[in-house]
């Protein structure tokens, strides 16, 4: 029995031109030596039936036969026919777009010598490979006739060089267009299935889509961004799979860990007092990209993201609109909420009450959630990650997309070494984000081309720009070249607050400098003390309980024996290491819990805290559980200590005082007249009691105290203002709910006691 392959699959050879394959007969030892000659309609290009023409041949050994085919026009019933003619195109943009007549793709290449355009169905079956055009460093062509939407695509590239000259072509494996708009892989988060058509350590299958058939995403004739000042915002940092995925989410399963379940929680989320969420990455990554082969991690399951296939899609799998029974589940969601201003949630974009499903569904799931979030008052801030890709590294390479296409293009490479691969990200490459003619081993640049476009650019100069400006090469807080524009995770306020709350000596200096806006930091140009993203705990490191839990990283889940995350947690186990049902212990901890979340709601600068922190989230030690796709790392909705209750309210009551109160969140760093330090003890490194008292005439003065030593110190107050009294509003040594009384208290003495390990808070009420 013969096979050959339908004309529309595979190569397009030049018409005349006779392809010879090898193909066997079941009768053995006879050979066929089959040659095909294409004499293509070229009004019909992919459409085409074969006739077979046998010739009888022989030879000294054995007899043969020789099959020529002639490819004719076929049938109507044949394959359907995705569009009707092939035209050069042009060479931009890059990626997808639509032209008058079909679509048109471009595809960027400096070191290639060829592509195909590979065409997909919706069941990732290809149905059609076309040669591409080339015009300088782009290959392109257009589709006439191709539809605007539910076509699935990927490019074959092959090139000249090899392993020594820095390429990794990978000619016969079907590449993701780094600007595919849209992405298709498998349906559910970390479920294999067939669309993906996993192999081994090659991997799995993703595809560019796009959707310009859609009408554009309707706003409603009433929205409004949120469009906070950064000095006023209090973030909130959430991965999205992990905050609703546990059933104590109160969700149906297709909408747990998923973009609306995300929007479903804006209420919580609003009523917590955070008007901004960061949400760790929410573009195309594969989550199972540590199952490819046996290895330690063949049991992780990624659930941060920080592996982007691509950066303009968002992730498919964590849209309930990726399959049909979610994309129901999520449009009854979005006509059943109740939004602020009596407005429902964003339509689903169909226009007719049909449910879409698809990637096209999962970029409007997308954008529902974020006109959700912005219509309780709350910005949606988009954590990406440029540095590096999920392509791995020379040892264990993953082509996916960039590797194939053009490695020494898209990554830095040392072509002095074997691995030539550059990892200043450590997580196996780094791209190469700037001229290679100047950065090619990565060496820091003053002034980065690619920061300085940003902190330029008529649009995106106006959006709310936040550098992590670290890596295992270089830290750069309070020197990330920022152009008066960028903010900086604090890592120094990270440190240094931590160490003082411990009870670390030498350190109440630092923790005054980093409470008053980390001036040393940012005090330059026109930057401000809400340049400084204050954090105590991020989605990297522990969870605020686990920092007061303890001593020790526990990481021996991830399976490479505690050797992975950081070794300088700067925690205190109050006591003893791990869960204690001692209350002495707990109680401590539920203190230093407190303490902590005081001192960031009383800082200038940005706060931000990380989900689960509110009600006491632990991760069983692991200060590195990016891999875990169960309890250890999602948000438990329903469980917890006794204190989650209490811990919560405490939590959102501080947010909101902080948002309320002029003297916090100052526009400018603090001058003698903003603040009065209640101290002569600088120079002491013994001292770990700071108290200071902020300053402002219309809203009243606020005091407050921290004591990080073992025992209690007496604290005479200052003088209130005229015609006003101390009240205490926080004490974190009283128990729930006398930990914070909103508004204060009747009034509190001259000298207030403040216990080891606590802090208060006093506002000057009028009389």
């Amino acid at each position: 029995m013969l096979r050959v392959p339908s004309a529309s699959v595979g190569a397009r050879p030049k018409h005349g031109v006779p392809l010879p394959l090898k193909c066997t007969l079941h009768q053995p030892p006879t050979v066929l030596h089959l040659s095909q000659v294409a004499e293509r309609n070229s009004k019909q290009p992919a459409n085409q039936h074969v006739a077979p023409i046998w010739r009888q041949c022989s030879s000294a050994h054995s007899r043969h036969r020789s099959l020529v085919i002639r490819a004719q026009a076929a049938p109507a019933a044949a394959v359907p026919q995705l569009y009707t003619s092939v035209a050069p195109g042009k060479a931009h943009p890059l990626g997808p777009s639509k032209t008058e007549q079909g679509i048109n793709f471009a595809l960027f290449s400096r070191h290639a010598k060829s592509a195909r355009l590979c065409l997909f169905n919706e069941k990732a079956q290809q149905v059609d490979e076309i040669e591409c055009r080339r015009t300088g460093d782009v290959f392109h062509l257009e589709l006439v006739g191709l539809p605007g939407s539910d076509v699935r695509y990927g490019f074959k590239v092959a090139g000249d060089g090899g392993w020594d000259a820095g390429h990794r072509w990978a000619p016969g494996k079907v590449l993701l267009d780094p600007y595919a708009p849209l992405v298709s892989g498998r349906r559910r988060f970390g479920v294999r299935d067939e669309v993906e058509q996993f192999k081994g350590k090659e991997g799995s299958l993703f595809l560019g889509a796009y959707d310009f058939d859609s009408p554009p995403y309707d706003w409603g004739p009433n929205y409004r961004r949120p469009g906070h000042s950064l000095k006023d915002l209090v973030i909130y940092e959430v991965p999205v799979r992990c905050f609703t995925a546990d059933p104590s989410s109160g969700l149906v399963p297709e909408l747990r860990g998923t973009f609306a379940g995300l929007a479903a929680k804006a209420p919580y989320l609003a009523s917590l007092g955070v008007n901004a969420v960061e949400l760790l990455p929410v573009f195309e990554w594969d989550e199972l990209e540590f199952r490819r082969t046996r290895n330690p991690r063949d049991h992780m399951t990624n659930v941060w993201g920080y592996s982007h296939i691509n950066f303009f899609a968002p992730m498919s799998r964590l849209a309930a609109a990726a399959t049909e029974a979610g994309a129901a589940a999520a449009a009854a969601a979005v006509a059943g909420a109740a939004v602020a201003g009596g407005e429902g949630a964003a339509a689903n974009g169909t226009g007719n009450g049909a449910v879409a499903v698809g990637p096209g569904a999962v970029a409007k799931e997308f954008k529902n959630m974020v006109k959700t979030l912005h219509s309780y008052g709350i910005e949606v801030i988009l954590d990406v990650v440029y540095n590096h890709t999920a392509e791995a590294d020379d040892k264990d390479p993953y082509t996916l997309s960039f590797r194939g296409i053009d490695n020494k293009t898209y990554y830095m490479i040392d072509p002095t070494q074997f691995v030539q691969l550059v990892n200043w990200s450590g997580c196996g490459n780094t791209v190469n984000a700037n001229d290679p003619t100047v950065n090619e081993r990565g060496r820091p640049l003053d002034a980065p081309p690619l920061i300085r476009a940003i902190s330029k650019h008529p649009l995106l100069s106006q959006t709310k720009l936040i550098a992590e400006p670290w890596d295992i090469g270089m830290y750069q807080v309070g020197s990330f070249p920022n152009w008066d524009v960028w903010a900086e995770w604090n890592g120094r306020y990270r440190d240094d607050v931590r160490k003082f709350i411990k009870g670390d000596p030498g350190m109440k200096r630092a923790f005054a400098t980093r409470l008053a806006g980390s001036a040393d930091l940012y005090n330059n140009h026109n930057r401000r003390p809400y340049h400084s993203i204050n954090f105590i705990t991020a989605h990297d490191g522990f969870s605020l309980y686990d920092l007061v839990s303890y001593n020790e990283k526990r990481n021996d889940a991830n399976g490479e024996g505690n050797r992975d995350g950081t070794n300088d947690n700067f925690s205190w186990n109050c006591g003893y290491e791990g869960p204690s049902s001692d209350p002495g212990v707990s109680s401590l901890r539920q203190r230093q819990i407190r303490n902590y979340l005081v001192a960031l709601m009383l800082s200038q600068g940005t706060p931000m805290i990380v989900s689960g922190d509110e009600v006491g989230k632990t991760h069983g030690g692991n200060n590195n559980w990016y891999g875990h796709d169960n309890a250890m790392a999602h948000l438990q909705w329903a469980e917890g200590e006794p204190q989650r209750d209490a811990l919560l309210r405490f939590t959102s009551e501080l947010i909101k005082f902080r948002r309320a109160h002029p003297a916090l969140g100052r526009e400018h760093f603090l001058s003698p007249a903003d603040i009065t330090w209640h101290e002569d003890n600088w120079h002491n490194d013994e001292s770990r009691f700071l108290a200071f008292t902020l300053h402002h005439r219309e809203a009243g003065d606020i005091y407050a105290a921290f004591n990080a030593h073992a025992f209690a110190v007496s604290a005479t107050l200052p003088r209130p203002p005229p015609g006003r009294k101390w009240s205490r509003v926080v004490d974190t040594n009283l128990p729930a709910p006398k930990d914070f009384t909103p508004g204060g208290n009747a009034g509190v003495d001259h000298v207030y006691q403040v216990q080891a390990f606590s802090s208060i808070v006093l506002i000057a009420n009028p009389l």
